[in-house]
C-alpha cells in the first residue's frame, strides 16, 4: 500500500476525539495517524498524549480555521497520500482498501472521497459530500445523494466507482506532490468550500477527482458549524464567489458574479420572509467582504486551462425549487 497519513484537524474537540478516534485507529491498519491541533483551549492535546501515545500531534499557534490549519500541519509530515478527516467520523471496516487500490491503478486520480452516509440516520447520505461534488452552470454546488437539505436514502445507487468535481472536505484523500503543486488550500476561505476551490483548481491542471462507493464512513457534521449558523452562510456565500472569480475564464466568470449577485439578494429576500434576519444580514457581510478582496481573488487566478464542462447542470435552484428535483438521478445533464 502507499504511504498514507490520516490527518485529523481538531478544535476543542476533546470529546469528539474520545468517541471518534478509537473507531479510525481500529480500522486503519498500515496508516500513521496524526492529530492537527488548531490552537485547542480544552484538554485535546492532553487527552491524546495520555490516552493515544502513538498517534502524532501537531499542535498549530493559532486557529487558522480548516485551510489554514491543514496547511500548516501538513508541512510537518511527509507521505504518499494524506486523508484529511473530520474529528466526528467515524470509519468501517476495509474503508481503505479500494481507495488506496485505485491510487495505485490510476495514476492520473490525484483526490479521491468515499461515500459519506449520516451518522445518526445511517440508511441516508450525509449533507457535507455525500456521493461526490458537482456544481451547476453558476457554480452552486451539490451532491449526489445531497440536493440543497435534500437528502436521499442510499439504496445502493451509487456504489459505483466515478469520476467526480470536487471532493468533500471531511474525508479527502490527495497526493502529496498534487497537494503542494497547488499550494495547499486558500487560507482566505478559512473554512468551507474551500475544497470546492482546491478541486476546481486541480482539474484546471489536469488532475482527476474521483468517488468511490465501495468505500463508506458515517460523519456526525456539524460539529463546528451547523448548517442553521448564520457564520456558515456568510462563508458559503462568499466563498462561492470567490471560487467563480479564480476558476473560470474571465469573461465567463463575471457574466456568472452577476447573476449569482442578484440570486444572492433573492436568497436574502427570502431570509427575510422566513423570519431569519441574521442569514440575511450574513448575505450582506459576504457580498462587501467579496467586494473589498475581488482584486486579491482575481490576482489568483491561475495560468492553466480552464475546465469547460465544469458542471454537471445548468441550474441546480431552477431544478430543485421550481421542478422540486429531489434525487441527483433526476436531474436533467447539460
Amino acid at each position: 500500500m502507499l504511504d498514507l497519513a490520516i490527518v485529523i484537524l481538531n478544535w476543542n474537540g476533546e470529546a469528539l476525539l474520545e468517541r471518534y478516534l478509537p473507531s479510525v485507529i481500529e480500522y486503519s491498519q498500515g496508516a500513521r495517524i496524526y492529530v492537527a491541533d488548531n490552537a485547542s483551549t480544552d484538554g485535546s492535546v492532553a487527552f491524546l498524549k495520555n490516552n493515544y501515545p502513538d498517534v502524532g500531534v501537531i499542535q498549530n499557534k493559532t486557529n487558522a480555521g480548516f485551510a489554514g490549519g491543514y496547511n500548516e500541519a501538513l508541512k510537518h509530515i511527509d507521505a504518499e497520500v494524506y486523508c484529511l478527516l473530520n474529528s466526528d467520523v467515524e470509519v468501517t471496516p476495509d474503508w481503505l482498501l479500494p481507495i488506496m487500490e485505485l491510487f495505485q491503478l490510476k495514476p492520473e486520480v490525484s483526490i479521491i472521497q468515499p461515500k459519506i452516509l449520516d451518522l445518526l440516520r445511517p440508511e441516508y447520505f450525509e449533507y457535507a459530500g455525500a456521493a461526490g461534488g458537482f456544481l451547476d452552470s453558476l457554480g452552486y454546488p451539490f451532491c449526489r445523494g445531497r440536493i440543497f437539505q435534500a437528502l436521499e436514502k442510499d439504496k445502493g445507487q451509487y456504489n459505483d466507482t466515478t469520476e467526480i468535481f470536487w471532493a468533500t472536505g471531511a474525508c479527502m484523500f490527495i497526493r502529496k506532490k498534487v497537494f503542494d503543486d497547488l499550494g495547499g488550500f486558500d487560507e482566505d476561505y478559512f473554512a468551507h468550500q474551500e475544497e470546492v476551490d482546491l478541486c476546481w483548481r486541480a482539474q484546471n491542471k489536469g488532475y482527476k477527482v474521483y468517488y468511490v462507493g465501495t468505500s463508506q464512513i458515517l460523519h456526525l457534521g456539524g460539529s463546528t458549524l451547523s448548517n442553521m449558523n448564520p457564520k456558515k452562510t456568510y462563508l458559503n456565500f462568499r466563498n462561492s464567489l470567490f471560487s467563480i472569480t479564480k476558476n473560470l475564464p474571465r469573461r465567463k466568470a463575471l457574466l456568472i458574479i452577476v447573476t449569482r449577485l442578484l440570486l444572492d439578494g433573492i436568497a436574502a429576500l427570502r431570509f427575510i420572509l422566513q423570519g431569519k434576519m441574521n442569514h440575511c444580514l450574513a448575505v450582506l457581510r459576504a457580498h462587501l467582504s467579496y467586494y473589498r478582496q475581488f482584486r486579491k481573488m482575481y490576482r489568483k487566478r491561475e495560468k492553466a486551462d480552464f475546465v469547460e464542462k465544469y458542471y454537471r447542470t445548468k441550474s441546480i435552484v431552477w431544478s430543485h425549487y421550481v421542478y422540486r428535483v429531489r434525487s441527483f438521478n433526476n436531474l436533467v445533464k447539460d
